[in-house]
């Protein structure tokens, strides 16, 4: 058993009292261009081409794509920077890109967007990753990958030694893995044994191949099959949820663990507890792409200026709603935040007569399972 460091202590004190509470989790999504963050992980170029499909091709079964446009995003890690800047935050950026044209609009992109990404590392070894979608009346048709080779150990030094020069002027450092090898054990284990002192929130979105290296950290975010496959156990129902949960929240030594589950919504871990369990807030589902980098980004705001678990993981939770009803590696901007709050709250039965006047989210304690 790890002993908790000062900030998990702090973590564990904040009464969840409020997670509930519409003008509260206002409150404190106003308060996220506060927050110094910082993103660590495998950098992508998300390219879309977007048309319409009038007919099937003569050469091959396959539609005709009329293209109309064309669109650049930051992907991947760049993508949770993206989502942190559309909440108001300056998020710095760590990973690596190419020097070539995609490595050169990723770097424009993200300061455009108001992220520092003077801290990313130029490979002249490597091309950058991309991914380009072709997309069709709000439908994915095709999508195209340009990876290129692994980090080699010149390169994940480089980074580690950047990474280690930087994560202490930061409230909260947030890993994107991708399993793309930018994330790797002596990553993580620098960056466990410095949030182990107590200097900061440190969030994972979890990728397969480092299972095994995650360590210490504030909160990881793995969806339902990651959770199956790195606990052991098939998830099928609330209890082996529980068991899933309570096996990750103990071989990572992690203060909490929020499984994403798709349309079921999201399960939050703790240790001595039974999950929360949040059910699903989205409407209408266009694309899940880039969905987890939502969650995260929003989960590291939240903690960063002062929320509970709890609070963080319902905001992420709206958050994810939002966004999947886009087309596209979309973010989801501070209003749209709280107007998704506002909404849930007017959605929410009335208190009991007799007991004071809150407007809240759901029923409190609420365990059901999805």
């Amino acid at each position: 058993m790890r002993k908790p460091n000062t900030i998990s202590r702090r973590l564990a004190a904040r009464a969840d009292g409020s997670a509930n509470d519409t003008a509260a989790l206002v409150r404190l999504v106003t308060r996220f261009p506060r927050a110094r963050v910082l993103v660590v992980g495998d950098l992508m170029l998300d390219r879309f081409i977007w048309g319409s499909v009038n007919r099937i091709s003569p050469e091959a079964p396959v539609p005709v794509v009329q293209v109309t446009k064309e669109s650049a995003h930051p992907g991947g890690a760049g993508n949770v920077a993206a989502n942190l800047a559309a909440l108001g935050a300056r998020p710095s950026v760590i990973g690596w890109v190419g020097r070539d044209a995609a490595g050169q609009a990723l770097g424009r992109l993200l300061g455009a967007l108001g992220a520092d990404a003077s801290r990313i590392v130029v490979a002249d070894e490597h091309r950058s990753i991309e991914k380009t979608r072709i997309i069709a009346h709000s439908q994915q048709v095709v999508r195209l990958d340009r990876d290129g080779e692994r980090p080699g150990a010149a390169l994940t030094e480089r980074l580690v030694r950047r990474v280690g020069r930087a994560v202490d002027g930061f409230d909260a450092v947030l890993v994107s893995d991708y399993g793309k090898g930018t994330i790797e054990p002596a990553m993580l284990e620098l960056l466990g044994e410095r949030r182990r002192r107590g200097g900061y929130l440190l969030l994972v979105d979890p990728k397969q191949p480092n299972f095994a290296h995650y360590r210490d950290a504030t909160l990881i975010k793995p969806n339902a099959s990651e959770a199956a496959a790195a606990s052991g156990v098939e998830i099928r129902d609330a209890a082996s949820l529980a068991e899933a949960g309570a096996r990750l929240v103990s071989r990572w030594r992690s203060d909490a663990v929020l499984i994403s589950r798709g349309e079921h919504g999201m399960a939050l871990c703790r240790p001595g507890v039974a999950p929360r369990l949040f059910a699903t807030t989205a409407r209408e589902v266009f694309d899940v792409t880039g969905a987890g980098d939502t969650v995260i980004a929003i989960a590291a705001l939240a903690l960063a200026c002062g929320g509970s678990l709890e609070q963080a993981a319902l905001l992420a939770n709206l958050g994810a709603g939002v966004v999947v009803g886009k087309v596209g590696t979309a973010t989801v901007s501070r209003p749209e935040l709280a107007r998704a709050i506002e909404v849930a709250g007017e959605a929410a039965p009335p208190p009991e007569r007799g007991r004071a006047s809150v407007r809240r989210l759901s029923p409190p304690g609420k365990r059901e399972a999805q």
